[in-house]
């Protein structure tokens, strides 16, 4: 029997920013030991495609989002389920060095929308299920420095990421990972300490969220 794959696209968050080093805890690698964990889904194997910096429209450290899906994706042996956590550094960016207007707020909410539809599309021809995780909160940022209109920006998109119909499962990692008490900013014990990356502790939490059943044959 071929072994089936998993891709996790995303960025630093993915990639694992935030984990013990060489202590394999980012999140895929723990989702990888739950896995093996179980007799139905021991042959499915991660392949984390994370990207310090990504973002799913504009390069940055490499190639954005879109341009990937074709090599990281598509590309790859096995590939029976894509994981999309990437947007977090496209609403971030946005504002960094200046503010916009409520129009540019707007249109990269759009075009992020527009971007998970392409890579829905795209990963479907191949007969590949997208999974779709909600982007976590990043309210305590001196990177990116959030402001309202930026959380905003940010839960207009997870609101679509949650709707029914564009993706075919949706992990709500925002949801698991938000403090009660300030839903734009991560719980303290899962931020690794700069208010935009997990902790080895959230990034359990974050691999805990994915159900193996969404992996079962």
């Amino acid at each position: 029997m071929h072994a089936s794959a998993i891709v996790t696209l995303g960025d630093s968050i993915t990639d694992g920013h935030g984990a013990t080093t060489n202590g394999n805890n980012r999140w895929p690698d723990l989702l990888v030991a739950r896995l093996q964990s179980s007799p139905k889904t021991s042959n499915i194997s991660v392949l984390n495609q994370g990207l310090g910096g990504n973002r799913l429209l504009q390069d940055g450290l490499g190639p954005n989002a879109l341009a990937r899906v074709d090599r990281d994706v598509i590309a790859q042996p096995g590939v029976k389920w894509l994981v999309v956590l990437e947007g977090i550094n496209d609403l971030g960016t946005l504002t960094r060095d200046t503010p916009v207007s409520a129009e540019k707020h707007a249109e990269l909410v759009k075009r992020m929308i527009a971007a998970y539809q392409q890579i829905i599309a795209r990963a479907h021809a191949h007969d590949i299920k997208v999974i779709g995780a909600t982007i976590l909160p990043d309210g305590a940022s001196p990177f990116y420095h959030p402001d309202a209109m930026n959380e905003a920006d940010r839960n207009a998109v997870n609101e679509w990421i949650r709707a029914a119909g564009h993706f075919d499962t949706v992990v709500d990692l925002d949801r698991v990972m938000r403090d009660p008490d300030h839903l734009d900013r991560m719980l303290p014990a899962y931020d690794c300490g700069d208010g935009l990356h997990p902790s080895p502790k959230g990034f359990e939490v974050m691999s805990a969220a994915f159900p193996l059943s969404l992996f079962e044959k």
